[in-house]
């Protein structure tokens, strides 16, 4: 499992200059709409919440979570290179008093417990070393009452769109990213973890094993990213 997150954040590190133009390339921009969606999802749950965003990456959505009027976001993430290219974007947004970036491992919060209204992660779970270790950490962290949310790929069922999707993911994807990024293992890397997650319903008994209650997931695009909730009951 070390040897996963090593290798996972030395992979960021290396494309964490290309990253954010790549997803939005890659996506043909759906990820805006895709975070848009999340956030809107959890926002009539907490006025005003305290939220971490685990796995934050460059703070894409920990910058989406501001409509919302957050108290406080704090994101968490293992790549430094990452965290300073969303620590420059958080500047130039003028937001640098609402959102904190700080580095962390994702399986360790290094939080007390039930700090925070929101726990939150896009396009991070696949990456964790064990998902239920990171899942359990979010429960942990994450008020009685309170919501987890988590934006990930996932596999469409539909029998032509699944094979379409599978030969960009698969072909398609995997070369533009190394063009771009002159990283072949980490656009490699990407459409292997997705294949590999364990998404739809096996995600939402993972959710349940973390100790969330009430999951639900909410396909987006056709089954290639879904939106999966869960809340921590109250009194625990």
């Amino acid at each position: 499992m070390e040897e996963k997150k090593k290798m996972v954040e030395s992979m960021f590190n290396s494309i964490a200059w290309r990253y954010d133009f790549l997803n939005h390339f890659l996506s043909f921009g759906t990820d805006y709409f895709w975070r848009r969606k999340a956030i809107r999802m959890i926002s009539k749950y907490n006025k005003n919440p305290v939220i971490l965003d685990v796995a934050t990456g460059t703070a894409d959505l920990a910058i989406a979570s501001i409509k919302i009027d957050p108290v406080k976001v704090t994101g968490i993430d293992i790549s430094e290179k990452m965290l300073e290219i969303g620590k420059s974007k958080i500047l130039k947004k003028g937001l640098e008093n609402r959102i904190e970036l700080v580095k962390g491992d994702s399986e360790n919060i290094d939080f007390e417990n039930n700090k925070f209204d929101i726990t939150m992660v896009a396009f991070g779970v696949r990456n964790f070393a064990d998902p239920l270790k990171g899942l359990s950490e979010m429960y942990r962290v994450t008020k009685p009452g309170g919501i987890i949310m988590v934006l990930e790929f996932s596999k469409p069922s539909g029998y032509f769109f699944r094979h379409l999707y599978n030969f960009y993911f698969l072909r398609i994807l995997p070369s533009f990213g190394k063009v771009f990024s002159k990283d072949s293992i980490a656009y490699n890397y990407l459409p292997e973890s997705v294949m590999k997650f364990p998404d739809n319903e096996e995600f939402l008994k993972l959710l349940a094993l973390a100790g969330f209650t009430c999951g639900r997931q909410k396909k987006l695009s056709g089954g290639i990213a879904s939106i999966y909730t869960g809340f921590k009951p109250e009194g625990q």
